[in-house]
């Protein structure tokens, strides 16, 4: 059983947020299918990962500032004075404010808007006293009271039946529950399941539909995250009641003939359907010009979430005059980061000062994760747009979107290029397609996998059949990379220590060796005895001048009729990355 904390300190404020997001990367597909309140646009469970995503990105510079920190053993700035130590980690206020802001700037929809509320409630109470570097399962039970209670004041029509209903539920619970911070969160998660599976009794057009709240499944995942957090064991996922003739909720679910629905406030929606924008954007004002541009917003639409606070505020709202609730912004405060999305359009929009001629969309492009400079020059050579990757750097789905954007193109077919970036890429798709971009993503696992797939694109044939083609090239390509143990662990192959050298083959360690080139080779070889026609060799910077020669003699002599080909990666991490087709 792995050690897991049992208090909520720093360390545990990290966990959370990357098995969140794990937990939304699992769950994305599942609650963008039931969507279908307040508007039926199919993106809940994308914009709840996207929103986690850059709340966890956040905390993950709190812990690379505290490391730096540490290393060069600077002092820190701020009133008190610097004794010259350096505490074991962050402070757990430092945690969970960086939580909570990550939140706020990249709250992406409604329920990424009330999700952040939720996170900033928490934070409130967690970070009360700045000294504290952890709570016990009271204060937690405590920081989820608030976060319910702040996330239902940021709505300003609230509706029971949704993700506020859910969130008030675990509050209950987790207020009720005695213990320590894994008691605490295992009822609250069960209140928030009990709560989750009475909302179509609560809310018409979920029991019309014959589904659950989006948003609440969402904070289900959360919280279910927050389990494994302190017990080290993920909940059973939650099923989703799903009635007979219901197996999918397509985005399309319509009020019956004649029948007027409501809007996400709780105020009647037109036959129409409801507004037609939705308005999200960042806000600098004080807290009285945001009182008066609630006020303002709420005469204009519905779906009005204004949540933050300190100066700074996250503004959603569904309207039909997008220009107006972005004027009122205006003279609110400073708005940015402004989004309008049109819903009958599903395209998307980013507004700026003034307007710039819109360049034409090319056909299709290619958009590529590559881990090395040397990767990306060949990857743009064959026309491909691309997203460096440095050591321990992965990508946002953020920065996808916008190489996506950068391409400028109709159809884009995406490469990530590494598993661990499979639901970075898949969110970030989702985001593309609300964008009127048709996307395909082709889940390669290794930048050789990428190569094999460019090889055999071809623009100007159908799009579904370039895509067949190239997923068939790169699922063809086994892949292996050489590499240095970081430190001592457990393998398949065995313990290895730190500086031994790991020949990893489809991501599993297969060779612990001491030389660079005798384990390529052994890799190498292990790759070729199920047979192949072409291997790719991609070198690192710091690989030794002489394997790639060595290697490709070893393939002549011992493999007939299989070529070389050798490309420079440069700064990518591994030594040595293998492909074999």
């Amino acid at each position: 059983m792995p050690q897991v904390p049992q208090r909520l300190d720093a360390s545990a404020v990290r966990a959370w947020c990357g098995f969140a997001l794990r937990a939304l990367g699992r769950a994305r597909e599942e609650i963008d299918a039931i969507n279908v309140y307040p508007v039926a646009d199919g993106d809940t469970g994308t914009n709840l990962y996207l929103t986690v995503e850059s709340a966890t990105a956040a905390v993950e510079a709190v812990f690379a500032g505290h490391a730096a920190l540490a290393d060069g053993n600077e002092a820190p700035h701020g009133p008190k004075a610097f004794d010259g130590r350096v505490p074991e980690g962050p402070a757990l206020a430092d945690a969970v404010h960086a939580m909570a802001h990550g939140a706020l700037i990249g709250a992406r929809g409604n329920s990424g808007t009330i999700l952040a509320q939720l996170l900033r409630g928490m934070a409130q109470v967690l970070a009360a006293d700045s000294d504290a570097t952890h709570t016990d399962g009271q204060g937690l039970g405590l920081a989820l009271r608030r976060a319910a209670d702040s996330a239902r004041q940021a709505v300003v029509h609230p509706v029971e039946g949704t993700v506020l209903t859910v969130a008030s539920a675990a509050a209950d619970a987790a207020s009720g529950a005695e213990g320590d911070c894994g008691a605490v969160a295992r009822a609250a998660y069960e209140g928030a399941r009990a709560a989750l599976a009475a909302t179509p009794g609560q809310l018409a057009v979920l029991e019309r539909a014959g589904v659950v709240d989006a948003g609440g499944r969402g904070l289900v995942a959360v919280l279910g995250a927050l389990v494994e957090t302190f017990t080290g064991e993920a909940p059973a996922a939650a099923a989703v009641p799903v009635l007979a003739g219901h197996a999918r909720v397509d985005a399309a679910v319509t009020e019956p003939p004649g029948e007027v629905g409501e809007c996400a406030d709780g105020t009647p929606a037109s036959e129409e359907g409801g507004p037609a924008f939705e308005v999200i954007y960042l806000l600098e004002a004080e807290d009285a010009a945001v009182a008066r541009l609630r006020d303002r917003l709420d005469a204009l639409g519905d779906s009005l979430v204004v949540v933050g606070g300190d100066g700074l505020w996250n503004v959603h709202v569904h309207v039909d005059d997008a220009g107006a609730a972005v004027e009122a912004g205006v003279e609110a405060g400073r708005p940015y980061r402004i989004r309008i999305t049109h819903f009958g359009l599903d395209d998307a929009h980013t507004t700026g000062a003034g307007s710039r001629p819109v360049r034409e969309r090319v056909e299709r492009a290619v958009v590529a994760v590559v881990p090395g400079e040397g990767l990306a020059g060949l990857y743009t050579e064959a026309g491909a747009t691309t997203v460096l990757a440095r050591p321990g750097e992965p990508p946002a789905s953020g920065e996808l979107v916008e190489a996506v954007r950068r391409a400028h193109a109709r159809e884009v077919v995406l490469l990530p290029n590494d598993a661990e970036l499979r639901h970075t890429a898949a969110a970030a798709a989702e985001q593309a397609r609300t964008e009127g971009v048709r996307v395909a993503l082709i889940p390669t696992r290794s930048a050789v996998q990428g190569i094999a797939a460019l090889a055999v694109h071809e623009p100007g044939r159908r799009f579904d059949e370039d895509v067949v083609a190239m997923t068939s090239a790169a699922g063809a390509t086994r892949y292996a990379e050489v590499e240095v143990a970081e430190r001592q662990s457990w393998t398949m192959a065995g313990i290895c220590q730190a500086g031994d050298i790991l020949g990893l083959i489809e991501g599993d360690v297969a060779v612990i060796g001491s030389d660079v080139t005798a384990t390529a080779v052994a890799v190498l070889n292990r790759m070729l005895a199920a047979g192949g026609e072409m291997v790719t060799l991609v070198l690192g910077d710091e690989a030794p001048d002489t394997i790639a020669a060595h290697l490709e003699s070893r393939v002549r002599e011992s493999y007939l009729a299989v070529d070389t080909v050798v490309y420079r990666g440069g700064r990518q991490g591994a030594l040595l990355l293998i492909g074999v087709e």
